[in-house]
């Protein structure tokens, strides 16, 4: 019997895979209680990059904490896509998520010794670096052990594989073994390299969606996670409860509001519709294109924007400058997120959302005026923004029926 998250138990059918108790995922399936618990990993990991970028307080401690971000990124992906191609909650595809969970929480407490070793112990780097490729190769063993979708698609995902991650693996390993000022250069171009193989690599294969409405969850899922870390910043930065600081909560709390609402309010629904109405071929490259990659801007901005949050709550009570690091997280997070909302939507819904688009240019010109102010007035001015593009919007609804039929002619 099915134990799907937020569904009842059904009947399945006879499974297709070549190892015992592999069960294929089928349409209608929902998130598993064991793939929430799974994201538990990311929602540390998640801390951890904002801490590094903190920590760093540099444009290039910045750059460190999105290439390890997009690694974690990387290794959610693929996760996702085993999911919904496989029930997570059942015989050893559980242990293998259970496997690929401890080696990213592992990763994730490494992140702040990703780039640079402490003294004593083993190497910070090495063992970050190798706690991720166990992740990604505990992942890539399931679909050598199974057949989804039948021999010649289980052969097709394991070459897709096997291409962008050797190549990785490789610059990640060099990477640790030189250290700096190379190794962030080498993990910069290991988590670009990455992607750009695996997209030309899929342009053909006969990988699908198996449950248009459990991938659509995930995702909404792990930008909830995202989310959260933007609240948690509100709490960390304040300090004593006073008028400047209860209205910087406030503000930051409209922040992260505005934020829910730019994804949740109209795209995600719509995005959901269009993607249950194409067929299979076009379902997994929009899957691929719209999610699998363009989730990934969004869920950047969200960790940028809350990075911004706690700098200015830290201060919020002085009338000194924000900032320019500051500045940059806020208003950059801030730009990047309704930028890859709004991509996000052109790929999959085809909705042009051009309001975002020149708010996100209005914010990073922006920014240099949001570096004198007094962090309180660089909240509010972020939050209005935010809010006048949501206005913007609601100009120009996207419907849900129509999502569909202009996605179903898209091709990207």
């Amino acid at each position: 019997m099915s134990r799907r998250f937020g569904t009842p138990h059904a009947v399945r059918g006879s499974h297709p895979t070549a190892v015992p108790r592999a069960v294929a995922s089928v349409e209608g399936d929902r998130v598993t209680a064991v793939e929430l618990f799974f994201d538990l990993a990311y929602v540390f990991g998640f801390t951890q990059v904002s801490r590094l970028m903190a920590d760093a307080h540099t444009a290039m401690g910045i750059l460190r904490g999105l290439t390890v971000l997009a690694l974690l990124w990387w290794s959610w992906t693929a996760y996702s896509w085993l999911a919904n191609q496989l029930h997570a909650d059942e015989g050893f595809v559980r242990g293998a998520m259970f496997t690929g969970m401890t080696a990213v929480f592992v990763m994730a407490v490494m992140v702040p010794e990703a780039y640079a070793d402490r003294t004593g112990g083993l190497s910070g780097p090495l063992i970050f670096v190798a706690a991720y490729l166990v992740a990604r190769l505990t992942h890539l063993t399931v679909y050598m052990f199974t057949s989804v979708g039948g021999p010649a698609a289980r052969r097709e995902v394991v070459q897709t594989v096997c291409l962008s991650i050797v190549p990785s693996a490789a610059l990640l390993i060099g990477g640790a073994l030189l250290g700096s000022p190379w190794q962030v250069w080498c993990v910069l171009t290991a988590v670009t390299v990455e992607p750009v193989i695996a997209n030309l690599t899929t342009w053909g294969v006969r990988s699908r969606i198996s449950s248009a409405t459990h991938f659509v969850e995930r995702h909404r899922l792990v930008v909830i996670l995202a989310l959260g870390e933007s609240t948690v910043a509100i709490g960390v930065g304040a300090g004593a409860i006073d008028i400047p600081p209860l209205a910087g909560v406030l503000l930051a709390m409209a922040i992260a509001i505005a934020l829910w609402r730019a994804y949740f309010g109209e795209v995600a629904t719509a995005a959901e519709h269009a993607l249950c109405e194409l067929d299979d071929r076009e379902r997994s490259r929009a899957a691929h294109h719209g999610y699998t990659y363009l989730h990934l801007p969004i869920v950047a901005g969200i960790v940028l924007s809350a990075l911004g949050i706690e700098t200015a709550m830290a201060h919020i009570s002085g009338t000194g400058a924000y900032g320019l690091f500051g500045a940059v997280a806020l208003a950059g997070g801030a730009a990047l997120y309704l930028v890859g909302t709004a991509l996000f939507a052109r790929r999959v819904v085809g909705a042009a959302m051009r309001p975002r688009l020149l708010a996100a240019l209005i914010m990073l010109t922006a920014t240099p005026a949001l570096s004198p102010m007094p962090p309180l007035a660089a909240l509010a001015t972020t939050a209005a923004l935010l809010f006048g593009v949501l206005s913007l919007d609601r100009l120009s609804p996207i419907s849900a029926p129509e999502a569909g039929r202009r996605s179903a002619t898209h091709v990207a």
